[in-house]
């Protein structure tokens, strides 16, 4: 880590009276918690923070000066106390989504079995892990429907030949997803689990691993940072899965 004999940082940021800039109160926290005192200057009007910007050359707030040497701005100051690799060295790919849904889903499932059943390690609280995991993809998805199935179009082949389904998609996974919890209408939820579970593995494992594109997934939502690849096959072989599950429970009275 960078030293600083006197440590002792001087701060610019705004604070005016309709708006704190939070970067601004994120960087102040920062250089505490690394044991800086903080010369904290606040920018209270636009025309007082436009000079400031002008004056030092720079283009946004706040800015942190340590010594001699301006630091720049909060992502400058997270790499000069080594907590983020240079910029030239960072992806923007991101698999921090993909582990917090299925991580809460997880701890949702073994909640459910312990109050239901007393214990974790029941099969119900897989069965609920899947499920939880389908409905919380859902809701990334729903949360921008136009995003999500512009981005799907680049790889799924029925959305590609037919272009409604990318809306219609997350629609069907949340409703599986909550039947399958609920344990019920099995005979709805197992199909459709089961058919846009199969398409959805057929389509990445085409555009992946057969014609080796590099694209984002859309299953966690239109956003996304996550690569096309493993993650987005799991989802759908677990949806897969669940609905021969499921379906075989329901037919031979499992």
């Amino acid at each position: 880590m960078p030293k600083d004999t006197h440590k002792t940082a001087v701060l610019y940021r705004m604070v005016m009276p309709d708006h704190t800039c939070p970067f601004g109160l994120k960087s102040k926290d920062l250089l505490e918690r690394q044991g800086y005192e903080v010369e904290d200057h606040h920018l209270k009007t636009r025309d007082e923070t436009d000079a400031f910007m002008q004056e030092h050359g720079v283009e946004t707030t706040p800015q942190t000066f340590i010594g001699d040497e301006r630091i720049g701005g909060y992502d400058d100051l997270r790499v000069y106390f080594e907590l983020d690799p240079p910029k030239d060295q960072q992806s923007d790919t991101s698999y921090r989504p993909v582990i917090a849904i299925f991580s809460v889903a997880a701890l949702l499932a073994l909640g459910l079995s312990w109050h239901q059943y007393g214990t974790v390690l029941t099969l119900r609280a897989f069965e609920w892990f899947i499920s939880l995991s389908m409905t919380i993809l859902a809701i990334q998805k729903l949360q921008d429907v136009e995003q999500f199935s512009t981005m799907f179009l680049n790889y799924d082949l029925l959305a590609q030949r037919w272009v409604p389904y990318g809306k219609i998609y997350p629609y069907g996974e949340a409703l599986a997803g909550i039947l399958m919890t609920a344990g019920v209408l099995t005979w709805i939820s197992a199909p459709v689990a089961l058919f846009i579970g199969t398409v959805g593995a057929v389509s990445v494992f085409r555009a992946v691993y057969i014609q080796k594109r590099e694209l984002k997934c859309a299953c966690v939502g239109g956003s996304s940072n996550v690569p096309l690849g493993f993650v987005s096959l799991t989802e759908n072989l677990m949806m897969i899965a669940m609905g021969l599950w499921m379906g075989a429970r329901a037919l031979f009275g499992g």
